[in-house]
């Protein structure tokens, strides 16, 4: 681990930042392309999950760094916004390069304050990466239609216009690359951001205000990417019912989510969600089973557990359950657990003890409702925030299959019919990622239609985590109906305009009305 943190702060020292890893050293929380510092210092510590003990601390910005961030977006948006979009997307263009210098280094932080393993941290990066390069070409893609008039000699066409400062609020499971897909569409749109991250991973953030930050000085600008670090009762609190935020993207808990659409629409704000998800996969009788384990396994313990799309549910026609199950059975002892950044290594901890407590307190009540533990089920006794990968045979009436727990566990269930495993599917509250495995094309395409899935994303002979962001990412019912990346997302960051030029020497009304004075 030493040799991880000199890395580290090696990468902290070429952003131009001193940083005494491991001695906790304070940093500013509230950046608007030069760092504020705060006048009383409220610390908030980052913890490595993999072993308990503190990386930094970070000061968090207070009401009068808040203040001063907010102000300088919303007056960097009235310059922003006149760049034309091609030229802003130059400047995500570059972004992107930043982070390509930086991806190595960057992922290895990443996986040191959140946890997941080195290739996803890296993966993560990679979005963010990709996600520029993505955007740069929409900056040359703001299209909007042209239409015929009803009236003689008049042209009608929609053009979209920036919105102003949007609100990003993050978490933990993605530090950095949830920005992003907000961040780099935000910016072609001609729109300025402040960022909220995760209290969790304040680190990662940091580092990417960094990057953005020699982005912009380059190219003298100021407030175009904003960070404040502060607690979500503060800082979140504000930026929710700041009137001017007209949009608030959010990631995070349905409890949440719902107060801050209830708190942004209160003032007719917008708000972009994505909340909880209870994702399912479908085994039916005529699967690829080496496919579909394997799948499963990604889904179910990638990440901990602890990503938006984790597999939670998993339904096996009743034919090869048996089958299944065994394959799993012995697929989950060769998992490697342990620090996240050594070679080898599959799943790393949870991100904190509150989350240990979660997963503790679920399997309390799987046992209570009749659950039954084939595996895991317990809390790995070692420093940091380890938990055992678990299985669960699960009853059809078992309630906490219901709700979402950020943590490897895997709920069982059988089916007898394609009908009876759609219904249980979409049973729940949630409506994010699903899955079939199947070589019948008839029920992979009844999965996708009218009468399947109820999820925003659903796929077939693939697994229910890793996206991609050329398509829209984002779930329907409780995970909030938001939308991020991919398609036409980039809309959600602009205000539409109706256009109508009369170019003729009279002035017909629409639809023949007549207004004549005699």
């Amino acid at each position: 681990m030493s040799d991880i943190l000199h890395d580290i702060k090696t990468f902290f020292a070429d952003l131009g930042l001193h940083l005494e890893l491991g001695i906790k050293k304070s940093n500013l929380g509230a950046c608007t392309g030069e760092w504020i510092a705060p006048e009383e210092e409220r610390k908030l510590v980052s913890i490595n999950p993999s072993s308990g003990e503190p990386i930094a601390s970070i000061i968090q910005a207070d009401d009068a760094a808040y203040e001063k961030v907010m102000t300088a977006a919303a007056a960097a948006f009235s310059t922003w916004r006149m760049v034309p979009a091609p030229q802003r997307g130059e400047i995500v263009r570059e972004l992107g390069n930043e982070l390509r210098v930086f991806k190595e280094p960057l992922g290895r932080l990443v996986s040191l304050e959140m946890g997941k393993i080195h290739s996803e941290g890296l993966g993560e990066v990679q979005e963010m990466i990709d996600m520029c390069d993505f955007a740069v070409g929409l900056s040359r893609q703001l299209y909007g239609p042209t239409m015929m008039s009803e009236r003689s000699r008049h042209r009608m066409y929609e053009q979209w216009h920036p919105l102003g400062v949007v609100g990003v609020v993050t978490a933990f499971n993605f530090p950095v690359a949830v920005w992003a897909w907000n961040a780099a569409l935000a910016a072609v749109c001609g729109d300025t951001t402040v960022w909220k991250p995760s209290s969790d991973t304040p680190l990662t953030a940091v580092a990417v205000q960094h990057i953005c930050n020699r982005v912009m000085k380059r190219h003298d600008l100021t407030g175009v990417f904003n960070l404040v670090i502060g607690p979500g009762r503060t800082v979140g609190e504000r930026m929710i019912n700041d009137p001017r935020v007209p949009l608030v993207s959010f990631t995070g808990s349905t409890a949440m989510g719902r107060h801050v659409a209830e708190a942004t629409s209160r003032r007719f704000g917008r708000s972009i969600l994505e909340l909880g998800g209870n994702n399912a996969i479908i085994v039916t009788a005529d699967a690829d089973l080496d496919l579909a384990v394997r799948a499963i396994l990604f889904a179910a313990v990638g990440t901990a557990g602890q990503r938006c799309t984790s597999l939670r549910r998993l339904f096996l026609h009743e034919s090869i359950a048996d089958q299944v199950v065994g394959r799993l059975l012995k697929a989950y002892p060769s998992i490697t657990i342990g620090d996240p950044l050594e070679k080898g290594v599959l799943m790393g901890p949870l991100v904190n003890q509150d989350a240990v407590d979660a997963y503790v307190a679920a399997l309390e009540a799987i046992r209570a409702q009749g659950g039954e533990i084939l595996y895991g089920g317990g809390r790995i006794q070692r420093p940091g925030f380890f938990v055992e990968p678990t299985i669960v045979r699960a009853p059809p009436e078992l309630a906490m299959a219901r709700e979402e727990t950020f943590a490897p566990i895997l709920y069982v269930f059988e089916y007898t019919s394609l009908d009876e495993a759609i219904a249980m599917h979409n049973s729940v509250d949630q409506g994010l990622s699903s899955a079939i495995f199947t070589e019948s094309l008839r029920a992979a395409e009844r999965f996708l239609s009218h009468e399947g899935s109820d999820c925003g994303i659903a796929n077939v002979n693939i697994g229910t985590s890793g996206a991609e962001i050329g398509g829209a990412f984002g779930g329907e019912k409780e995970t909030g109906g938001g939308r991020e990346a991919g398609s036409d997302a980039w809309k959600a960051y602009m205000r539409r305009q109706t256009c109508t030029i009369n170019w003729g020497g009279e002035l017909p009304l629409a639809q023949g009305v007549k207004f004549e004075l005699e």
